[in-house]
């Protein structure tokens, strides 16, 4: 088990990342920290980092339980002094040209029976304070991915039939098939992997989309497009011109929407993991763009928290297209982890957009709105993809095209 996860750091070290000789390296930030069921990985990736040649790799260690007791007993305004001193030590590196490293891997439970209102108030507190470090982040102008690794509430949470003792070792094995990391050579089969996103989204591209229509079960959406818009897959690169992959896993080819072009009724499909919270069967209609009405079978503070976080969480800020037979789905297990759910299924993101319109990564955020973007202080993907959805484009010459057809590539490429 420790070479195939050698293997996982080195595909996050290598193609992750893309860590450059001489560079540092940030294991942890924010709100992801590096829990103690990762110090073993973290190792890991520390010694893959050095061996790779970087300057100096720092680990941000954090706790869970402390986190819990800390929202719900602690001082708001310590807290706060201690996020501003960390934030400035992560943009100090991120200046130094420092590449960023995290292991999302929540307990999907972690804030049950405390105020809503309280985790909130802590979550936006850290959210705000991060927000000029992640405004960077999304404008890719340093390299970061996102990795992750088990702990024992999350794999209680997602095989709880299994003896308790097997629970990790079944969700270690699930996240290194989902990453496509269990093979060989887990480097050569992301090149291949790359290669294959991106020829779908040339194929989205050259289309020439001006709106997408969504339909299925409680769902009819219309999505429409800047004319300046592109859509991406899997691979980014920095200003310097380092090329690294931010997610891993990932299954999707993503856009951008127009801040004021979506219109219509949407219903997710699974549950989502938010900030600790768990939230379920959101229904959201749109206005112009604008989210009107929202409701959620489970979850509906959590869920309010995050459409109330300011003007901007009241738009969307992504669209991603996942087929509904990507390894991932295949696999019939839910993650309660976007990172792994969102690889599973079509979705959108409430709030923050990826600057994806020619010549937006050096667009100045004054000039976002002229251009159909939208900013807020949260990213906040959730499901909608099933077996049952229908995706169909209209094109900038007036067709119609078939994208998704009962949750599968209407085209192969």
């Amino acid at each position: 088990m420790r070479e195939q996860l050698r293997k996982y750091a080195e595909l996050a070290v290598k193609v992750g990342v893309n860590l450059q000789r001489g560079q540092h390296l940030v294991i942890g930030y924010g709100k992801r920290q590096v829990y103690p069921e990762h110090a073993e990985f973290a190792r890991l990736l520390t010694e893959v980092a050095y061996e790779a040649g970087a300057r100096f790799v720092e680990v941000d260690w954090g706790d869970e339980a402390w986190i819990r007791e800390t929202v719900r007993r602690g001082d708001v305004a310590t807290w706060e002094a201690r996020a501003r001193s960390r934030a400035a030590w992560v943009e100090r590196l991120a200046a130094e040209g420092a590449a960023f490293i995290a292991i999302p891997a929540s307990d999907p439970e972690l804030y049950s029976g405390i105020d809503h209102a309280r985790v909130t108030q802590f979550d936006r507190t850290l959210t705000s304070i991060f927000k000029p470090f992640n405004d960077r982040r999304t404008n890719d102008e340093y390299s970061w991915t996102l990795v992750s690794a088990p702990t024992q509430a999350w794999a209680d949470k997602v095989f709880p039939n299994l003896p308790e003792a097997e629970r990790v070792p079944a969700l270690w094995q699930a996240i290194l098939a989902c990453a496509r990391a269990d093979g060989e050579d887990p480097v050569a089969d992301w090149q291949k992997h790359l290669a294959d996103l991106r020829r779908r989204a040339d194929w989205i591209n050259g289309l020439g989309i001006r709106s997408l229509h969504y339909k299925g079960p409680g769902t009819d959406l219309t999505i429409e497009f800047h004319p300046g818009h592109y859509w991406k897959a899997a691979g980014s690169r920095t200003p310097q011109g380092v090329e690294f992959v931010a997610n891993i896993p990932t299954e999707e080819v993503y856009a951008a929407p127009l801040k004021t072009g979506v219109n219509g009724v949407v219903s997710s499909t699974m549950p989502l993991n938010h900030a600790g919270s768990l939230i379920d069967g959101i229904q959201l209609r749109f206005e112009n763009g604008r989210i009107v009405e929202y409701h959620a079978k489970v979850g509906g503070d959590a869920l309010r928290s995050v459409i109330e976080s300011d003007e901007g969480s009241h738009y969307l800020g992504e669209v991603a297209l996942v087929p509904a037979d990507s390894p991932i789905a295949r696999r019939g297990v839910l993650f309660y982890n976007t990172l792994f759910d969102e690889n599973a299924s079509c979705h959108l993101a409430i709030g923050k957009a990826y600057p994806l319109v020619e010549g937006g990564q050096s667009l100045a955020q004054s000039d976002w709105e002229a251009y159909g973007l939208n900013d807020s202080l949260v990213h906040v993907d959730f499901m909608i993809g099933s077996d049952q959805l229908d995706v169909e484009a209209t094109t900038r010459d007036g067709r119609t095209v078939p994208i998704l057809r009962r949750g599968l590539w209407a085209e192969t490429v």
